[in-house]
């Protein structure tokens, strides 16, 4: 099993933290008296076809991979796995996403480990 895997991960989820986020911060600073106005970013984020495909190419992804955290999570008795779920929403899937990831490779080098020993 490839013990690097998670840290791979790990450093997706924190890229995914940051990288939207910088953006998020430009948007609102474009908007007059700052702050997060929700309804200019949906206007913004369909302004076109490309930016459409890519809403929906997401909202599709995110949903069927949150469906696969609950199962998995469970399945595996992943320590924590709705944090990804609470982090896709509240920060980014770009973040959560791996950060589930992470999570997972973990659970499988112990499950791994726990057979090697016995």
């Amino acid at each position: 099993m490839n013990k690097s895997l998670p840290w791979v991960y790990l450093l997706l989820a924190i890229l995914g933290a940051i990288l939207p986020w910088q953006a998020n911060l430009e948007f609102m600073q474009m908007n007059p008296g700052g702050g997060f106005n929700l309804q200019a970013f949906i206007q913004d984020a369909n302004i076109n076809a490309a930016s459409r495909s890519l809403n929906r190419d997401l909202l599709i992804a995110a949903s069927a991979f949150s469906i696969w955290i609950i199962s998995e999570g469970r399945k595996l008795q992943i320590k924590g796995w709705w944090i990804a779920l609470i982090v896709s929403v509240s920060i980014s899937f770009a973040c959560g996403g791996p950060l589930f990831l992470y999570l997972r490779e973990r659970k499988l080098i112990e499950i791994n480990s726990e057979q090697d020993n016995n």
